[in-house]
């Protein structure tokens, strides 16, 4: 469990300097500089995936509340969203005149939509630690840049379908892969 929070901590807080402490981020930018920097901030989140998946893996899993009986197909439909939005967030979209932070939102249904399905421990730590993050980062990057400025430049309807069928496409693979990301089946005999 140590390892897991460990993990979704040095997550958090290595993408919340940006925004939350603007100051010591560029003090330590200026003493080691653009590059080294960038490349502290990578190996400390490659860290932090190393102790998320780890933690995971060797945290029994423990009751802490029962989630509702539709959580899981609930969950099924959001992490399909969430995809989408971490997928539009890169490029051109109309989502974005409606969504300020279309990746971080994603991040947020994804996490919603698993504590809606998963009642134990370490989805409550990894889940709940990596909503909140996102959650504060949205407030944190809105209060940093102002006021919201809508992007003037949208994407053709064409380009807006072809992000669907890329993230159903995502999603699909996701949906096989779970039992070996996460090591459980979403479907089958092992499924929940």
């Amino acid at each position: 469990m140590t390892l897991l929070i460990a993990g979704v901590l040095l997550w958090s807080i290595v993408h919340l300097m940006k925004s939350v402490t603007p100051g010591l981020r560029g003090s330590i930018q200026g003493a080691i500089g653009e590059g080294p920097h960038k490349g502290l901030a990578a190996l400390l989140l490659l860290t932090s995936v190393g102790l998320i998946i780890y933690g995971w893996r060797t945290t029994p899993a423990e009751f802490v509340y029962d989630p509702p009986s539709w959580g899981r197909h609930l969950n099924m439909l959001l992490v399909f969203f969430a995809i989408y939005l971490i997928g539009v967030a890169q490029g051109k979209s109309r989502v974005k005149q409606w969504i300020r932070h279309p990746m971080l939102t994603g991040v947020l249904i994804w996490s919603a939509g698993h504590l809606l399905a998963n009642g134990d421990n370490k989805s409550l730590i990894l889940f709940g630690g990596l909503g909140l993050w996102a959650l504060i980062s949205i407030f944190t990057v809105s209060r940093n840049e102002g006021a919201w400025v809508k992007p003037a430049a949208l994407a053709t309807p064409g380009r807006e379908v072809i992000s669907v069928v890329i993230a159903l496409v995502l999603y699909a693979i996701l949906f096989g892969a779970h039992r070996f990301i996460a090591g459980v089946a979403l479907v089958g005999p092992h499924a929940p």
